[in-house]
């Protein structure tokens, strides 16, 4: 008989979980483990929402395991550390972002690009060493290996802070990998969400010309003025993207839905890099005869490794980059679930856990 999720380890646990693919959530009491050697154990104090949770609660990719904490963009302070932990001690502002658990011995983990590893365990909807399930960060309390732990520097504020650990490394990573960080390039960021409005801001510190390409027109004075990019390129107005033709060194294609990618293949400089980083359900159509007219490249990027992940946030903290938050209570999760649904959002929503989540267990 499998043991309840509250008898599966020894330190009570507690958070929201969806029961189902109705997608609700609502209070749960759970257990984790106890903390080992190289453990690191912290007080949950802000958990960040991303689009994946959404997708994860309502089993939209088909693998969802009930009941299911989400959250994965997770900090807060340290209040237990393992005998062996040299990284962080009890007290410090630390965070977990994607990835508990990696094989530690192939080529990704051995170049540090954990998220790459084939048997990269997730921190949350997926078995750990152990076979018992992850459980993320909407809850109160959380514990990882070292290796996986994410120290803040002080100047940071943890609640607009934790959205970089997944936005934050999503669009970090993809620039310095496809030689894009550097002054002067032409970066185009296609949808101004929660991915795209952190791209403009990391972009703009590494001295690029940056322009956000939108279907929305209204978006155009957020862009500009708010987040402070150079231009704004409304996608449906073709005399717009006839006139800036052949004029991008990179651009990072952050939108999920379906969409045609030749329009932007076209905005790309001979050499240029097209970069996927949204995940649309069904297949795009790839346009060949125009990457072979001018070099280009279409690609794609997933987060990033935790060595790396650690330059982003030190990076951030160095140019006091965050993201735009909406901090909440757990009480409004459900709403808030609804509204990111409908990209009612600017851009990122936060949830308050040390402050909220006491009152609702009950």
């Amino acid at each position: 008989m499998a043991k309840a999720p509250e008898e599966q380890h020894p330190v009570k646990a507690f958070g929201w979980a969806a029961r189902d693919s109705s997608g609700v959530l609502s209070p749960f009491k759970f257990s984790r483990r106890a903390t080992g050697d190289k453990d690191v154990r912290f007080k949950v104090l802000y958990c960040g929402i991303c689009h994946s949770d959404l997708h994860k609660i309502k089993n939209e990719w088909g693998s969802s395991k009930y009941p299911l904490v989400p959250g994965h963009e997770i900090v807060g302070e340290v209040t237990e550390v393992g005998n062996e932990v040299k990284k962080v001690k009890v007290g410090d502002k630390v965070g977990v972002g994607l990835v508990v658990g990696a094989c530690h011995s192939c080529e990704n983990c051995n170049n540090d690009l954990e998220i790459y590893c084939p048997q990269t365990i997730l921190t949350y909807d997926d078995i750990y060493y152990d076979g018992t399930i992850t459980y993320g960060g909407f809850s109160d309390t959380m514990v990882a290996n070292e290796r996986y732990i994410i120290r803040f520097p002080e100047n940071l504020p943890l609640d607009a802070s934790a959205p970089l650990l997944c936005a934050g490394i999503t669009l970090y990573s993809p620039l310095k990998y496809y030689g894009l960080a550097e002054p002067g390039k032409h970066i185009g960021i296609v949808g101004l969400g929660g991915l795209g409005h952190v791209g403009v801001k990391f972009a703009k510190a590494f001295g690029a010309k940056v322009t956000v390409i939108s279907t929305s027109a209204s978006k155009k004075d957020e862009a500009l003025g708010h987040l402070g990019a150079d231009s704004f390129l409304h996608s449906r107005d073709q005399e717009q993207m006839q006139a800036a033709q052949g004029t991008f060194d990179g651009i990072l294609d952050t939108v999920s839905a379906v969409h045609s990618i030749l329009p932007l293949i076209g905005l790309l400089k001979s050499h240029g890099k097209l970069v996927m980083l949204g995940a649309p359900e069904k297949p795009l159509e790839l346009p060949v005869f125009p990457l072979l007219m001018g070099r280009k490249m279409v690609a794609g990027s997933a987060t990033g490794g935790l060595k790396e992940t650690q330059e982003m946030i030190d990076f951030a903290a160095k140019h006091n980059i965050t993201a735009d938050i909406e901090v909440i209570p757990i009480d409004y999760l459900n709403k808030a679930m609804e509204r990111l649904a409908k990209g009612d959002v600017r851009y990122r929503f936060v949830i308050d856990i040390g402050n909220s989540l006491a009152s609702t267990n009950h």
